[in-house]
C-alpha cells in the first residue's frame, strides 16, 4: 500500500480490509448460488446472487475512497468452501453477523474520529445492506430448517440491489427512492 498521511492510515487500512472481504465475500456467495441451485433451491440462490451483487457494490465503493485517500485496492481472491445451501446459508449469516456487530461498526467510528466522512458514507452503506441480508438469511435458515420448501427458497425470485450503496430489497414496492442513500428506485437493480 503507497504511504498516506498518519491520520487516515489507519482509515485506509480499514478500507483496505472491507474492500478485501466484500470480493471474497462477493465470490463465495456466487459460488453458494450455484449450489443452491444444484440443490433446487433456486429462491436461495437468488438471495446469494444479490446479496453478491451488494458486495460488489461495497468492495467498489470501499476502492474509490481508498483511492482518494492515497491508498490502492487490490485483492487475492481465497477458495471457497462451499457445503450444503443450509451450512452455506448459515456461514453468510455468521458473516453479515460479525460485520454488522463488530467489524462496520469498528471502521465507523475510527473514520468519525478522523472526520472522514467518504469512508464513514461507504462504511455506513454497507453496514445498512448487510442488516438486510442478515434478515433474508436468517428467513430462508428457519425456512429451511422448518422443511418448507415449498416456499420462496425454492423458486427463482427477484430481489433489487441499489446500485449506488448495495441496499437489497425483497420487493418492488418497498420504497420509492433506497432508504440508505436516497438513489430513485428505478436505478435498482433487478437479480433473480
Amino acid at each position: 500500500m503507497p504511504m498516506v498521511a498518519a491520520e487516515i492510515r489507519v482509515t485506509v487500512q480499514n478500507l483496505f480490509a472491507a474492500f478485501e472481504g466484500e470480493s471474497n465475500t462477493h465470490a463465495k456467495y456466487i459460488a453458494f448460488a450455484a449450489k443452491a441451485d444444484d440443490e433446487g433451491f433456486h429462491g436461495a440462490a437468488s438471495l446469494f446472487r444479490a446479496a453478491g451483487r451488494a458486495e460488489q457494490i461495497h468492495a467498489a465503493n470501499h476502492a474509490r475512497v481508498m483511492k482518494q485517500l492515497g491508498g490502492e485496492a487490490r485483492c487475492a481472491i481465497h477458495p471457497v468452501v462451499v457445503t450444503t445451501t443450509l451450512e452455506n446459508l448459515r456461514a453468510a449469516l455468521d458473516g453479515e453477523s460479525h460485520e454488522i456487530e463488530s467489524m462496520y461498526p469498528g471502521f465507523i467510528a475510527e473514520a468519525q474520529a478522523h472526520g472522514n466522512t467518504l469512508a464513514v458514507r461507504t462504511f455506513t452503506g454497507a453496514l445498512e445492506a448487510e442488516k438486510a441480508h442478515a434478515r433474508l438469511y436468517g428467513e430462508a435458515i428457519a425456512l429451511l430448517r422448518s422443511g418448507k420448501s415449498d416456499s420462496w427458497i425454492a423458486s427463482a425470485r427477484e430481489f433489487y440491489v441499489c446500485p449506488v450503496c448495495g441496499d437489497t430489497a425483497e420487493t418492488e414496492e418497498e420504497h420509492e427512492h433506497c432508504p440508505v442513500c436516497n438513489a430513485p428506485w428505478e436505478k435498482f437493480e433487478i437479480i433473480r
